[in-house]
């Protein structure tokens, strides 16, 4: 994925964003799958912007249980709250996939130096957009687990997920432990859960791939 085609560039021409990196406020990473990005408790003055490969959000415990905030797909960008507040991190980032991260140094960008630059004021509406659709990604999660039981979860994530596809089949980002971490239930409920369903032909699914069928009451 280039760079310029990234949403928090939107708007602002390539002459301008290698002003902007001129400014040494941004850097690539590679990662492998497993790798550790942030880990609970660090510090940053960077937030990423996934290139390509996947990253989760992820909290856990001193006991080793591990819940699944968010997913990151590519194109999405990760502890920038964080990065802006100056505050610890209360969750780890974790690459689930080999992945390629844009770091940006966000209190440099917008040090009010740079403020006359034209492509500040763009970069500051580009980051509103970015923490305003974060925000509606995380309220969805919230919306998941509000629901009780299992299948009220299972249904809520997936209309969500046929929603943002556009279309009643599609994809989903986690295997089976992922996405029972991320609505916060047993693996072996939400598998038994995920047949019944599809026996009373609710759904149908291989893996990550669904399908959703509107049942007729009678």
């Amino acid at each position: 994925m280039e760079i310029s085609s990234l949403a928090l560039f939107r708007g602002i021409p390539p002459e301008e964003c290698g002003e902007m990196m001129a400014l040494g406020c941004v850097r690539t990473a590679d990662f492998e799958k497993g790798a550790v990005l942030f880990r609970t408790g660090d510090v940053t003055g960077e937030f990423g912007v996934l290139l390509s490969g996947e990253v989760h959000v992820e909290s856990g415990d001193l006991w080793g249980n591990r819940v699944i905030l968010h997913s990151i797909p590519a194109g999405h960008a990760f502890a920038e709250t964080y990065a802006l507040c100056g505050v610890p991190m209360m969750a780890d980032v974790i690459a689930v996939q080999p992945s390629r991260v844009l770091f940006i140094r966000l209190a440099a960008l917008l040090d009010e130096a740079n403020s006359a630059q034209p492509w500040y004021p763009k970069l500051l509406r580009n980051l509103t957009l970015l923490f305003a659709r974060k925000n509606l990604a995380w309220s969805g999660r919230v919306f998941c687990l509000s629901a009780k039981g299992i299948r009220s979860r299972v249904m809520m994530y997936l209309s969500a997920q046929a929603a943002q596809a556009g279309s009643t089949e599609f994809s989903i980002p986690f295997d089976r432990q992922q996405l029972a971490d991320y609505l916060n239930v047993e693996r072996s409920a939400l598998s038994k859960e995920l047949g019944r369903m599809q026996k009373e032909g609710i759904l149908t699914f291989r893996k990550n791939h669904f399908q959703l069928h509107r049942t007729i009451e009678r």
